[in-house]
């Protein structure tokens, strides 16, 4: 479910940028329609998750499906490449990840 919502709010939030030419009005009511689906998958996501894990943890948890999420949009439909810096920054916080869950796993 996460992975879903993270799909539909990226394309919401960058889908446009190819898309330069059009109203600013115009991109940004279409993508408020996209986000209604980002939280027809996020709110029961959280719902679901919410006992099991904190809601620090849950966020965390977003934070790095965004991420692998938005690499794979930012590479195969803006077709920029990650840089090492990037790959570096994403190390960085997939170790901040694991020190939330220290203990927890």
């Amino acid at each position: 479910m996460l992975f879903c919502s993270n799909t539909f709010m990226t394309i919401a939030w960058y889908g446009h940028l190819r898309f330069r030419d059009r109203p600013l009005i115009e991109v940004i009511v279409v993508s408020w329609l996209i986000a209604f689906f980002e939280y027809c998958f996020q709110v029961p996501a959280n719902r679901i998750g919410y006992g099991e894990f904190t809601a620090y943890q849950l966020k965390i948890i977003q934070e790095i499906v965004t991420l692998i999420v938005f690499a794979v949009f930012a590479f195969l439909y803006l077709g920029e490449a990650p840089r090492w810096n990037y790959v570096g920054s994403f190390v960085c916080i997939l170790g901040a990840v694991v020190f939330a869950f220290w203990g927890k796993v």
